[in-house]
């Protein structure tokens, strides 16, 4: 996986972290983290969806329900949450890669409430990785990468660091992932 510490420390910008990489290197670390994903969820349970975590920290200030924004998420809601953002983050570099220029979001994500199985998360993974794959695909040869929006939190954001957003996002969360089945797992054998 890539190695995000340097920019979440302010030590080097997205931009230099993804210089290098190839559309070929986006699908191999897109299989890496689905692949990771999946081994984390791997003796989960139908009752570990959905089991209620302890979350002291939960705070979704984009949270749709106000009445949600300290809601601490389980793993169902984890599982969707985290393959919309990098969806939306593979549809939006695709777009710059082909040298489209537009403002806005690119966001669709399945209801969390709707997820109650493990298969459903297994499910929702793999249809992830195909989206995310299937938007490489609409790469050109010689994607524009010199399409770039600056941002004054991020920097330069050219179509490598908008696809690679979603691979960060997803690794902010695996932490989370891990506590609530390490939760789930000692609820289910108390």
């Amino acid at each position: 996986m890539l190695n995000f510490t340097p920019v979440r420390n302010k030590e080097m910008s997205y931009a230099a972290l993804v210089a290098d990489l190839t559309v070929a290197d986006l699908r191999d670390l897109t299989n890496e983290m689905i692949d990771h994903q999946l081994a984390l969820i791997a003796d989960c349970t139908d009752a570990d969806v959905v089991f209620e975590p302890h979350d002291p920290n939960a705070d979704d200030p984009y949270a749709e329900d106000e009445a949600d924004q300290d809601l601490a998420w389980n793993l169902g809601h984890l599982i969707v949450h985290v393959t919309a953002s990098s969806e939306e983050s593979a549809a939006l570099a695709a777009e710059m890669a082909r040298g489209v220029v537009r403002d806005g979001r690119s966001r669709s994500e399945v209801p969390w409430e709707t997820v109650k199985t493990i298969e459903q998360c297994r499910h929702r993974l793999e249809e992830s990785r195909r989206m995310r794959l299937a938007s490489l695909g609409m790469w050109p040869d010689e994607p524009y990468l010199d399409n770039v929006k600056m941002s004054e939190r991020i920097g330069e954001i050219n179509p490598l660091v908008r696809f690679v957003f979603g691979l960060s996002h997803d690794q902010g969360h695996l932490a989370q992932i891990e506590n609530v089945i390490v939760q789930a797992k000692a609820a289910r054998s108390a």
